[in-house]
């Protein structure tokens, strides 16, 4: 009998299948051959124990989950010392595991659509309901500029370019031809947050905040955005809506994270709302921003944390697309200059002019309402004040109370020229004039100096930065806070997450 086609073509077509169905049986062998299944935790190797004593001992129980309640119940109830047995058993798999187990190659990030939770515009609405006492008791709190939010949305593309144009580790942005460091003075000049006093501490006791995290109904997840809102609606401007506005204002805008929710972290310095305002919330920007651009460019999280509202408009006071003619005035802080309306405008002129990074950096030094008695009353950051700037921004080196020793550590030259000084602003004490910096090979403590390194570099070729072993690296868990050098890391992942079922290792380059 001769075939015909059909049988042919039918013959074909099932030698094709068996030969795909043979690959792919080869593939799922070879992969279930080389993956090395991770350890268990403690609680798995009790739970094992348990249940199957639980089964034996309980014949009339039918299914696991009386058995695994049981267990849990059991678990909670046991002390340390009784854990100690399993936790001990897991540790030692663990080590193991990790001592074998290949590592395993991160998949590169490729980002064409920013994902933020930086929301200018869910705070604008917000300020635009305040009442007179409300918006009195933001400005005893240090965060008065923020009455002067025009903008609603951010420009998503041109942040994302600044994001792939920020370098972490030396905390600058290096867009056309320049290297522009970012500092908290930066922030205090573009949203008006402070830039001086006490560090802001996120981290504690969780039994110190036991009693605002159930107020606030505060999850594992974090506290609720929608519930803030809510209660900035009440008219009360007492304790309960400073604390209210402040979650609110970090969650949304000054220091959001990949999350939707408001990070439950910051109830720690808000047990006692009478010192807000003594806290360096520009230096809390600027880190929290690093850190949340760093957790995105390793994978660890998809959206983008941190203000990215201010990148923004530091890229807009930087950048002249105008080109380099008249100095303008400057506006103190520049948060209340940029609107929707400037902000198109300005959006208009770098695409006509082909594209973000194609300006003039202009580096403007603007000069700062000082915090004074008569002003310090106020608790209001910084004044804003329209001021004619005549001073190119270079390396700006602030000596604040310091002493002649102090100043002949700064091995450069100042010169003022008396006739354009003083210009004094309103009734504050604050001098502006045009001011030549002369430096020559400036030496300043390592950015890194909290962090455990004593070295001293050079301002203007500062190599060591990027190849610093105690620059600040963050905890590759999504629900720990922890930052610190590497070593300093690698200590806390080991005593705090060395059950997590996580590999941790400190790439040195």
């Amino acid at each position: 009998m001769v075939p015909n086609e059909g049988d042919i073509a039918t013959g074909k077509r099932k030698a094709e299948e068996q030969v795909v169905s043979e690959e792919k049986r080869k593939k799922k062998k070879k992969k279930k051959q080389v993956a090395t299944p991770r350890p268990a935790c403690s609680w798995v190797y009790f739970s094992r124990e348990f249940i199957k004593e639980y089964i034996a001992s309980h014949p009339e129980s039918s299914g696991l989950k009386a058995a695994t309640k049981a267990a849990s119940d059991a678990w909670k109830s046991m002390s340390l010392e009784e854990k100690a047995k399993y936790t001990n058993r897991a540790r030692e798999v663990w080590d193991n595991y990790l001592s074998t187990a290949p590592a395993r190659t991160p998949k590169p990030r490729k980002q064409t659509k920013l994902v933020t939770r930086c929301s200018p515009g869910r705070l604008f609405n917000v300020l635009q309901r305040l009442t007179p006492e409300q918006k009195a008791a933001v400005k005893s709190m240090g965060f008065g500029s923020l009455l002067g939010l025009r903008c609603r949305t951010l420009r998503r593309s041109l942040c994302l370019w600044l994001l792939e144009r920020f370098n972490t580790t030396r905390c600058s942005l290096e867009i056309c031809g320049e290297r522009i460091p970012l500092s908290p003075k930066d922030v205090e000049l573009v949203m008006g947050l402070a830039a001086s006093g006490k560090d802001v501490v996120n981290s504690g006791p969780d039994d110190l905040i036991a009693v605002l995290r159930h107020s606030y109904n505060a999850s594992n997840r974090g506290i609720s955005v929608r519930l803030l809102e809510e209660r900035l609606a009440a008219p009360e401007a007492g304790e309960d809506f400073k604390r209210s506005f402040v979650l609110y204002a970090l969650g949304t805008l000054l220091s959001p994270t990949a999350r939707l929710d408001v990070s439950p972290s910051f109830l720690h310095f808000m047990t006692n709302m009478d010192v807000v305002h003594q806290y360096n919330w520009g230096k809390f920007l600027l880190d929290r921003l690093v850190r949340e651009v760093s957790r995105f460019r390793q994978g660890k999280q998809r959206a983008v944390g941190g203000c990215l509202l201010f990148l923004q408009l530091f890229y807009y006071e930087s950048i002249s697309v105008d080109g380099l003619g008249p100095l303008a005035t400057a506006v103190v802080p520049c948060l209340s200059s940029w609107g929707e309306d400037e902000i198109t405008e300005r959006e208009k002129r770098e695409r006509k002019l082909g594209g973000y990074g194609l300006g003039e950096v202009i580096f403007k030094e603007r000069c700062l309402g000082m915090e004074y008695p008569e002003c310090r009353d106020q608790l209001d950051g910084p004044p804003v004040d329209s001021i004619s700037t005549g001073v190119e921004r270079g390396p700006l080196f602030e000596q604040e109370g310091g002493t002649q020793a102090d100043e002949e550590q700064i091995n450069g030259e100042i010169t003022m020229d008396e006739g354009d000084m003083p210009v004094l602003i309103r009734s504050k004490n604050v001098v502006c004039g045009d001011i030549a910096v002369v430096v020559d090979s400036v030496r300043v403590p390592c950015r890194n100096k909290e962090y455990g390194c004593n070295e001293t570099v050079d301002y203007m070729n500062n190599d060591h930065e990027e190849t610093c072993t105690y620059a600040p690296c963050s905890c590759p868990l999504l629900d720990c806070n922890f930052v610190g050098s590497s070593d300093q890391l690698s200590l806390h992942f080991s005593s705090k997450h060395w059950d997590s079922g996580r590999r941790f290792r400190v790439l040195k380059g």
